[in-house]
């Protein structure tokens, strides 16, 4: 039988180095957006702040990829022990190379963003944090392929060092993955929050619509449907919950002021209270359940009309 079968290995050592990327990577992010999340920065208004986008990147990512990199691996030390793959076999001596130089650019790159974010003017321990979090990461797989390389005679023997950082290594992307999922929003949030996003998408239609009737006419409409007659763009859909599929409700409130009524599956509230986030759309907060939003006709600039749609 032949030890070295070099396709075979050489597709483990291939899929392992790109679900070890994705899931080291994935595992700086969610330490990342953990501190961006307790660490606000007034300078870095955007590029600096929590994104829930990035961490549910990382949640999945992580989803996939770990379970492929430790399979994989496991495949691969399984093999050297067993001495179906020659601890001199080129693929594995050449692989293992391959994966302490991506390594090594990782770490690079993570530390280049990472000072570039300090020069730029980003908090010192939130800096620090980063270039810490970047060179545990890195130097925890760098560490362990050189010590996995450099090793002699594997045939036949268990390495306690090999399964300390195995077993180790899982225990910091497990507990970097559940703490994830404390943190951002769950399925059920994003899907509220979004059919919300579509109820107020409509409200900022009607709510122009209202705006240019007054402009024209000097006065609100009486009621909906004479602004929908009025209105030469708003579609019968615009007036029309696309949830519950009841129509929305216009009340007049003075000579300048309405309201438009409606039932929401999601507050946001809390987004009153967070100054840094530019996408937050503090124009139409509401609770949850069935709520009158009072606005006024010359407070509507539907020209600086937020991305609802995230």
């Amino acid at each position: 039988m032949a030890k070295n079968n070099s396709a075979k290995y050489a597709f483990f050592y291939v899929l392992s180095l790109v679900a070890l990327v994705f899931m080291s990577v994935s595992v700086g992010i969610i330490f990342f957006q953990i501190i961006n999340k307790e660490f606000i920065d007034l300078i870095n208004e955007y590029s600096g702040n929590y994104s829930d986008e990035a961490m549910k990147f990382a949640i999945s990512s992580i989803i996939i990829s770990a379970p492929i990199y430790y399979f994989t691996s496991k495949q691969i030390y399984k093999s050297l022990r067993q001495g179906k793959l020659d601890e001199e076999a080129g693929v594995r001596k050449w692989f293992t190379y391959l994966i302490l130089l991506v390594s090594v650019i990782v770490m690079i790159i993570w530390l280049i963003t990472t000072i570039n974010g300090f020069l730029s003017g980003e908090l010192t321990t939130k800096a620090i944090l980063k270039a810490i979090v970047a060179l545990l990461i890195s130097g925890i797989t760098f560490s362990f392929y050189l010590y996995d390389i450099k090793r002699e005679h594997i045939k036949g023997k268990k390495d306690k060092i090999i399964q300390i950082y195995f077993y180790g290594s899982i225990i910091i992307v497990l507990g970097a993955f559940i703490f994830s999922l404390f943190v951002v929003e769950s399925p059920a949030e994003t899907r509220n929050r979004k059919l919300d996003d579509r109820i107020i998408n409509n409200f900022y239609e009607i709510a122009a619509g209202v705006n240019n009737y007054y402009q024209m006419n000097n006065k609100l409409p009486i009621n909906i449907e004479e602004l929908n007659e009025d209105s030469t763009y708003l579609r019968d859909d615009d007036f029309i919950n696309p949830i519950t599929k009841e129509a929305y409700e216009y009340k007049v409130v003075d000579e300048d002021e309405y309201e438009l009524c409606t039932t929401f599956r999601y507050s946001n509230l809390e987004e009153e209270k967070d100054e840094y986030d530019y996408y937050a759309d503090k124009m139409w907060l509401h609770d949850a359940g069935y709520q009158c939003l009072k606005q006024k006709v010359e407070d509507i600039d539907i020209m600086n009309k937020p991305m609802l749609i995230r």
